[in-house]
């Protein structure tokens, strides 16, 4: 046998049980503690669990947050303050940066010293005179647009703001043949024409609960229905307005554009293209219409005759192919319709509905010359 062997051998017959009732208490309890198995990578056990209780101080009681915020601050307080390496003065040291300023040097080609005569003239001229030489001489940058137009019709400058003299005549001195000096800055002097406020569009005056009741009423001079930006229409209110259009023979276009119509007005809107024989114009533009609401309104054009022109682009959301290649079919298949708004998004769908819409016009353009 080898030596590890024979010194595992004179283990083999200990008595363990003689071993431990010869332990003392302190032995036992550091035998515990060596047995005892541990886990420290388990975060699923509480951290006392995790390790090995190497603490025997008794408990001091409950936790006294008053008594531990003050032994805190008195500890800061206690605590000197660290010196600092290097004990600030005050003092400056080395020169402040002063940033150059660049001298463009003209070139010897473009020096051109002028007579005595037209140097003094000039210099003595004011800026209505300078703001006129600058545009003859098409130097349109040293002015507004205003100014470059006034002088050239009219031929003279009746206001002489954005005209940095000092610019001015340097630039003009320059394209006239004179001596060029670079500025010192641009001149930043020219100003815009003043933005003149467009007032907002009025609001919409319709009264829609009137409009609903002309509408039940069957009004003969109710022609036209513009319900258009109206945004406090209630969902029930659009769908009565659906509703009441179905017996309605007088109403020839009916717009719902920006009224927050959704996918429930659409169903009216469906039910009423299937009953209505006298709607002519339908415009649901800028709503919040889905594919499935917009399906709806498609499907029902094909019992409808009389609808010639129908809105519907601008939802809160991409109406997909599907959908696209149904309004294509629906066009080819209803001759009637010889407008459709909607901005298509796939090529295919986009030419067979132009094809479609213009094969609808040359129909109806052959039954009028009959």
């Amino acid at each position: 046998m080898t030596s590890y062997r024979q010194e595992l051998e004179k283990y083999r017959d200990i008595d363990e049980d003689k071993i431990l009732q010869e332990l003392s208490a302190e032995e036992l309890a550091q035998l515990d503690l060596e047995l005892l198995e541990m886990d420290p990578e388990n975060v699923m056990l509480p951290a006392g669990l995790r390790q090995r209780d190497q603490t025997h101080k008794s408990p001091t009681g409950p936790l006294d947050r008053a008594a531990l915020l003050q032994h805190l601050e008195k500890q800061a307080l206690e605590a000197g303050e660290r010196d600092d390496l290097v004990p600030f003065t005050g003092e400056k040291r080395g020169k402040p940066f002063v940033p150059k300023t660049p001298v463009q040097e003209v070139p010897r080609e473009e020096q051109v010293t002028l007579e005595p005569e037209l140097e003094e003239a000039l210099a003595n001229a004011t800026e209505a005179e300078m703001c006129d030489i600058a545009a003859i001489l098409g130097m349109y940058t040293l002015m507004s647009n205003k100014q470059y137009y006034d002088a050239l019709c009219s031929g003279t400058i009746s206001n002489t703001e954005g005209i940095n003299s000092e610019w001015g005549q340097r630039g003009a001195a320059g394209a006239a043949g004179g001596p060029r000096r670079t500025p010192p800055s641009p001149p930043g002097v020219v100003k815009p024409d003043k933005y003149k406020p467009v007032p907002d569009e009025p609001p919409n005056p319709t009264d829609a609960q009137e409009t609903l009741r002309r509408i039940r009423a069957d009004d003969g001079a109710l022609q036209d229905v513009n319900l258009n930006n109206i945004k406090d229409i209630p969902i029930s209110t659009l769908k009565d307005i659906c509703e009441a259009m179905k017996t309605n023979t007088h109403v020839r276009r009916l717009s719902l554009v920006a009224t927050r119509s959704n996918d429930p007005v659409a169903a009216a809107v469906a039910e009423m293209l299937m009953e209505n024989k006298t709607l002519q114009s339908l415009n649901i533009e800028s709503n919040f219409i889905t594919s499935a609401g917009m399906m709806s309104i498609i499907k029902a054009m094909y019992k409808n005759s009389t609808l010639s022109e129908l809105r519907v682009d601008n939802q809160c959301q991409r109406l997909g192919d599907t959908v696209e290649m149904e309004m294509a079919t629906m066009l080819e298949q209803c001759p009637s319709v010889l407008r459709f708004g909607y901005h298509f998004t796939q090529q295919g769908p986009r030419a067979r509905a132009a094809s479609a819409i213009t094969r609808n016009n040359e129909l109806r353009e052959c039954r009028g010359a009959r």
